[in-house]
């Protein structure tokens, strides 16, 4: 065999080798970038907005540092899937006046649309901020 053609031989059999390292990097940093809301808009909730964050194999929501919580007596966190399926979470105030400032995205929601700020009291939506796209 000449030199060029072990020269061609050896490029093509590195070549699907590479592919899939840069696959699986690529892969990686894609599922673990924070994705963000746009700002939160409501009734009662404007501004601030939710991030989606990866810890280990848990999916996480935080809120922004200028998020405000609204002054109503039972707000909850609140997120809506593609498919236009609620899923009513955690309260954001709890004894002691401690803010649930993040929580852990429970596994039976299959994916991520909205974020919403929701009064269990009155039964009403406070705010919402939606996400680019759905985030599974």
């Amino acid at each position: 065999m000449s030199r060029v053609h072990q020269l061609r031989f050896s490029s093509l059999a590195v070549l699907p080798v590479l592919l899939a390292v840069v696959s699986v990097f690529a892969g990686q940093g894609l599922a673990d970038d924070p994705h963000t809301t746009k700002p939160f808009s409501g009734v009662k909730v404007n501004g601030g907005t939710a991030t989606h964050s990866k810890q280990g194999k848990r999916h996480v929501l935080t809120l922004s540092d200028d998020f405000v919580v609204p002054d109503t007596p039972a707000p909850h966190w609140q997120v809506v899937d593609s498919k236009g399926n609620t899923y009513l979470l955690q309260r954001l105030m709890v004894k002691g006046d401690k803010f649930n400032k993040q929580i852990m995205v429970p596994s039976y929601v299959p994916d991520i649309a909205k974020v919403q700020i929701w009064c269990a009291w009155a039964e009403t939506l406070l705010g919402e901020a939606p996400f680019a796209a759905s985030l599974k």
